[in-house]
């Protein structure tokens, strides 16, 4: 017998779904990029929805790294993956591995009903764009072109903020002397700071010179961010948030079954639930 014979069947694809990069920004080598520009997405498997449900894993990012890698093999590292692909590929998976149909429960805004709505993925997966990175900013006579952070720069990030958020509850609760609290808050506010210099330089492409030459180097950009006066960096940090709020899905539109009066929320993805078969 030279292979398995139940594998015919095996999870196939699903469904085929274009990604909001299209494909750009991706290290080399981290995707293999089909003709039609379409991602084919199979269902989780039993292992891959236990770990999505593992906390540890889902902090770590190790999770979703592995069910993407799992349902897309397409995409060879996920860890690679530009920030903006990550809940595309997501919604893609659970559609692929459940339905396009998602219950979430909300409270009336109106009159505090609990309510259970089916929302279409699909339709939400049609709001996810792509900011407009060629959309440039000028400071100082210097052009500044932006690009999206990795999923591992985005996780690692958020790791590092949660757990400098758990080491600051702890301190705040010590037995500690105010000096020492104070010496310790300190220390956490540099260390945001840093971590958000770093955020900022990680999405930034490159920094052009009035005569032409980008500056490409991350420490040169790291470093041009933490010299330049304040109201100019808040300048450049308003213009990349613009960039992801021009894109931004609306929030979800419903009607309370009590009180008939429509009502919005926005839909977040907890991955732990998302992911939980029957949500």
């Amino acid at each position: 017998m030279t292979g398995n014979p139940l594998n015919k069947y095996f999870r196939q694809p699903a469904i085929h779904m274009e990604l909001p990069s299209q494909g750009r920004w991706w290290r080399p080598g981290s995707i293999e990029m089909p003709a039609t520009k379409k991602i084919p997405v199979s269902p989780l498997t039993a292992k891959d929805e236990i770990l999505l449900r593992t906390p540890d894993a889902l902090l770590n990012g190790v999770s979703v790294v592995e069910a993407i890698q799992s349902c897309c093999p397409a995409i060879k590292d996920a860890w690679a993956i530009p920030n903006i692909d990550v809940d595309a590929l997501l919604i893609g998976i659970r559609i692929a591995s459940y339905s396009n149909i998602m219950d979430v429960d909300t409270s009336c805004r109106h009159c505090g009903h609990e309510n259970r709505h089916g929302i279409d993925l699909g339709e939400r997966l049609g709001h996810i764009s792509c900011p407009n990175f060629d959309k440039t900013l000028k400071v100082n006579n210097l052009v500044i072109k932006f690009k999206p952070m990795s999923y591992f720069a985005v996780n690692r990030e958020d790791s590092y903020a949660f757990n400098e958020e758990k080491l600051l509850q702890t301190v705040s609760n010590s037995d500690l002397s105010e000096k020492e609290k104070i010496e310790k808050m300190s220390e956490y506010a540099r260390k945001m700071l840093e971590s958000s210099m770093l955020s900022l330089s990680l999405q930034t492409d490159f920094v052009q010179l009035e005569d032409g030459v980008k500056v490409t180097e991350l420490e040169f950009i790291k470093e041009f961010y933490n010299n330049i006066e304040g109201d100019k960096l808040r300048t450049v940090q308003q213009h990349l948030n613009d960039l992801y709020i021009e894109i931004k899905p609306p929030d979800v539109a419903v009607i309370c079954e009590a009180c008939g009066k429509n009502y919005q929320f926005p839909l977040d993805f907890d991955f732990s639930s998302f992911f939980a078969r029957g949500f």
